[in-house]
């Protein structure tokens, strides 16, 4: 697990699209209500619920209660796991595509 403590799979929690919008509109406000979450999706109050605890669970979302509401916000720290991972891959296919195109130019003379 990782500095967070993490419940979850920082991948698994955002290989779903739905959780992917949450933490998308998660980015774009410091923090949001329950209620206001749930009004952007075509879906009830309870299944938006249980993909907000996957992402809690992942260390990406953190809520707190305000009187009888619960708000939540996102701590994108988690997601330079995912950034590493793509970036190491970037790198990959950076160097592979310039040694083909050595290779091509190659021919080419």
């Amino acid at each position: 697990m990782s500095e967070n403590n993490q419940l979850r799979d920082v991948f698994d929690a955002i290989a779903d699209p739905t959780r992917r919008r949450l933490i998308r509109l998660l980015a774009e406000v410091e923090e949001i209500p329950l209620h206001e979450l749930t009004a952007q999706f075509q879906m009830g109050r309870t299944a938006v619920s249980k993909h907000l605890t996957i992402l809690k669970e992942a260390g990406l979302v953190l809520d707190r209660k305000v009187g009888r509401e619960t708000r939540f916000r996102l701590n994108a720290s988690p997601l330079r796991e995912i950034k590493d991972w793509v970036a190491f891959y970037s790198k990959f296919w950076s160097t592979n595509m310039l040694r083909l195109n050595q290779l091509l130019e190659e021919e080419e003379e």
